[in-house]
């Protein structure tokens, strides 16, 4: 039996003993976002040396574009801008993850040490090999294979510290932020030891870049979406009674120490594949999560909106890089450069209670 209820700010839907509040700006703002990202993406593939209209970017892509046309546009840009599309989409799940996880709108890959790790994998792989974003390291991985490795030892590492019989949000966000100093002094410390062209290379990676992005880096990304991303989505009405607090969760039969070792897991893995693609492109997973909140006006981070909100900063970012500033920058300056301002406005604001 399927019965429709009305609530604020949307309609609550029970079948049988199954049930669901379902708003109306939890959908507007997803198909809007997605909406945006198309034409957003379009744009950024018709920049450059050899512009070309919308229209014309979005024939080719469906099939109807000239010779010329199509390699322009799929072989030399777009792989960038689907690069940049998948590495937004994860790092914006993954940060309203850990946020929803933790109860805290300070939670993101970058504050957890998780980016940091993946950073000193790089760095190490660049240095101690005398290698390059393409460079082989390890018997013939590549680079970004190491920051895969980085990134993953810094999550179990953080899972591991963290763990006491499950996982305080609390106790996760100190622990990551002393993997995050640690992180930071390997780099440091491997930047300093090495040669200037190799901390050159180095920097460039660390920084985040979409630059030569290729097939080959999304493709990985893309397989890895397929599997964590279906998981993330399944986890939402677990997070949602997460939020209420361990005892709450508990009384409403979440085994908690399953659930919580899931989410981590899940949200790590989203990390660890974006920055092997693209680097730690900065502030993503902080920012996003609490504009997609805003937007759809829920007490959390939606996972689905935060993920088309991330993929909408880093292309927007992406373009302005190459095409509004004077000189073409990696676009996790970009990043940088918005999200170290809001996380001090987050910091301030919060004596006043949080988002979450």
């Amino acid at each position: 039996m399927t019965a429709v209820t009305q609530v604020r700010g949307g309609r609550a839907v029970r079948v049988g003993p199954v049930s669901a509040s379902l708003r109306w700006r939890d959908a507007a703002v997803p198909v809007l976002a997605f909406a945006a990202l198309v034409i957003l993406s379009a744009v950024s593939m018709g920049r450059g040396d050899f512009p070309l209209a919308v229209p014309d970017v979005l024939r080719t892509l469906v099939g109807l574009g000239k010779g010329p046309q199509e390699f322009i546009v799929l072989e030399l840009r777009a792989p960038r801008v689907v690069v940049g599309v998948l590495v937004g989409l994860a790092f914006g799940v993954a940060g309203a993850l850990f946020q929803t996880f933790a109860r805290n709108p300070l939670a993101s890959p970058d504050t957890l040490g998780i980016t940091t790790g993946a950073s000193a994998g790089a760095v190490a792989a660049i240095v101690l090999t005398g290698g390059t974003s393409t460079g082989a390291v390890l018997g013939g991985l590549g680079i970004p294979v190491a920051a895969l490795l980085g990134a993953l030892l810094s999550g179990l590492l953080l899972f591991a510290l963290t763990w006491r019989a499950g996982v305080d949000g609390y106790r996760l966000v100190l622990v990551g932020i002393a993997l995050w100093s640690i992180g930071t002094a390997l780099v440091d410390w491997l930047l300093t030891n090495a040669e200037i062209y190799d901390a050159a290379s180095a920097y460039v990676w660390i920084t985040g870049s979409l630059n030569a992005r290729t097939w080959d880096h999304a493709l990985p990304l893309a397989l890895a979406l397929a599997v964590l991303l279906p998981l993330a989505l399944a986890a939402t009405r677990t997070l949602a009674v997460m939020q209420f607090g361990d005892d709450t969760a508990r009384g409403l039969g979440v085994r908690l120490s399953g659930a919580q070792a899931a989410v981590v897991l899940i949200a790590v893995g989203l990390v660890a594949f974006a920055v092997s693609a693209a680097g730690p492109i900065a502030f993503v997973a902080l920012i996003v999560p609490q504009v997609a909140v805003r937007l759809t006006g829920g007490s959390r981070p939606p996972l689905l909106a935060s993920g088309l909100v991330g993929a909408l900063l880093v292309v927007g970012a992406d373009l302005v890089t190459r095409t509004v500033l004077p000189e073409a920058l990696p676009v996790g300056i970009l990043t940088a450069a918005i999200g170290a301002p809001y996380l001090l406005w987050l910091l301030v604001r919060g004596r006043r209670g949080s988002t979450l």
